[in-house]
């Protein structure tokens, strides 16, 4: 950071207010120095002070990209800009890969090149689109569409199942060039990720974030393929970086910075604003917030009785204005998979097959986490009746049980997620699903003075070992196999935690 005294008369817009509870009536908003006006975004802290016999009251506001000390004389009505402290450029990076699984199959595939491409998990009458390709997106084929909705808007539309090895290997080859411009990366999803160069300022310094954005557009293309896209954000912070690489799709490089952030909220609605879906948007139009730059302008206490929540007020008043605070590692509640079958029916047979693979891919990610899980749950949908009615879940059931010790192996999960499943109502049912909650740090790697307490742990090791030599499901259960065949691993969306495991041997 860079000090600079100044110490000369400046004029500045205020705003009066005397009924104030905060120790001064007088706020500075504006300012105009050098040529231009800057704009206050938040205040850091006031005080008051006296410089002989005159009060002197004392302001420390930031832009957002600097910080300034205000001083003013009450007596004679001048202001002062006593200093400027400039603070650092924006050095968070988002890149986001454009329409990732379907411009993937097209870089695979050049007949695809240019047409108009869906890609779903399973290929079925009652398929959704999990990925659009540019081309689809453009005729109004949007992610979570149903496959009839999808072709009637676009019939020329070309539907494809997921190839998830072919998209790790893209996702690993955007992680190496990430990674080769700072050790703090993190991966948002498979198709998303930001680069924080903070550790890394000198760098910076040498070779601008903007110059390292088109490098990173251009390394894409030349070694991963020529048909790949990426957008490119940079901002204060992970926010406004995330909301840069929004502005221009596809293949767009954006910065947000203080000279611009207004202007760019001046052209978004609040849903743009990354975690601000409609019923939160509801809520603050209610509070006469209609906008992002009145979203901006709104004071803490005005956010607080937004979101009923000073700890939540707080964050947003910051993030809106470029602080970091969104930089933390979110604790796992809960692993759990599911899956839409492949047949309506309510044969035991056919359903614990489904089941068992659910539960024992459960308990794979389980112990990757390197947790233990004493609650266990299981749900399914019947198609006999509707899922809801009158707002009530009438054809969804679940039952879950916290079980009295920790439970990890896969025969374990299964037997306790078998168990509870057999007090479903007897009907069809169309989705099944297993969660493992209550989930404790494991304690495996603790020796116990018996022997025999050994033995699952170490079957269990000696399996998981096996699998992650050779491939996962090397060594399974024959049960299930029929699981296997028909329930294929989808692509995560958020976390990819667990990513590199499901892919394994898929």
């Amino acid at each position: 950071m860079d000090f600079t005294e100044i110490n000369t008369k400046v004029k500045v817009v205020a705003s009066f207010r005397p009924d104030t509870d905060i120790g001064h009536a007088v706020m500075p908003r504006r300012m105009f120095y050098g040529g231009r006006e800057i704009v206050f975004t938040t205040l850091g802290l006031y005080h008051p002070t006296t410089k002989g016999k005159r009060m002197i009251h004392v302001f420390d506001l930031s832009d957002g990209a600097s910080d300034y000390r205000l001083e003013f004389d009450a007596e004679r009505l001048s202001w002062t800009l006593v200093a400027i402290t400039s603070c650092e450029p924006p050095l968070v990076m988002h890149i986001d890969l454009n329409s990732c699984f379907a411009t993937v199959e097209q870089q695979a595939r050049q007949c695809l090149r240019g047409r108009p491409l869906g890609i779903t998990n399973r290929i079925s009458p009652n398929c959704c689109m999990i990925a659009a390709s540019i081309e689809a997106k453009a005729r109004g084929v949007k992610t979570g569409m149903g496959r009839r909705e999808a072709e009637k808007i676009c019939p020329e539309l070309i539907i494809i199942e997921t190839d998830p090895p072919k998209y790790h290997w893209v996702y690993r080859n955007l992680m190496r060039i990430m990674g080769s411009y700072s050790p703090d990366i993190k991966m948002k999803s498979i198709d998303e990720g930001l680069i924080d160069f903070h550790a890394v300022a000198t760098t910076v310094r040498e070779k601008p974030l903007v110059k390292i954005g088109r490098e990173i557009k251009s390394r894409l293309r030349a070694e991963v393929g020529d048909w790949m896209k990426c957008n490119v954000g940079i901002g204060p912070n992970r926010f406004l970086a995330k909301v840069a690489a929004g502005l221009h799709k596809p293949d767009g490089l954006d910065i947000i910075d203080h000279h611009n952030l207004e202007e760019v909220y001046a052209r978004l609605e609040l849903t743009d604003l990354t975690g601000i879906g409609r019923k939160l948007a509801r809520r603050l139009m209610q509070r006469d917030i209609n906008t992002p730059l009145e979203f901006l302008s709104a004071s803490e206490p005005e956010l607080k009785q937004a979101f009923a929540s000073a700890v939540h007020a707080n964050h947003w008043h910051k993030r809106l204005r470029g602080f970091e605070v969104d930089d933390w590692r979110s604790r796992t509640g809960q692993v759990g998979r599911q899956f839409v079958l492949d047949q309506r029916t309510n044969d035991d047979a056919v359903l614990l097959s489904r089941l068992q693979y659910l539960a024992q891919t459960s308990a794979m990610k389980l112990r990757a986490g390197g947790h233990d899980a004493r609650g266990q749950q299981v749900w399914c949908t019947f198609g006999d009746v509707p899922t809801f009615s009158n707002g009530r879940p009438v054809g969804f059931w679940q039952t879950r049980r916290m079980f009295a010790t920790a439970a990890y192996t896969d025969q374990e999960i299964f037997r306790r997620a078998r168990e509870l499943f057999l007090t479903r109502p007897r009907r069809m049912v169309t989705a099944i699903g297993v969660t493992c909650y209550g989930l404790t740090p494991t304690n495996r790697a603790q020796t116990s003075l018996c022997p025999a307490d050994h033995r699952d742990a170490n079957l269990t090791h000696a399996v998981d070992s096996v699998n992650t030599h050779f491939g996962n499901f090397t060594l399974t259960y024959a049960d299930a196999l029929a699981g296997k065949k028909v329930i294929k691993q989808k692509i995560p969306f958020g976390s990819t935690e667990y990513f590199d495991l499901l892919i394994s041997g898929e």
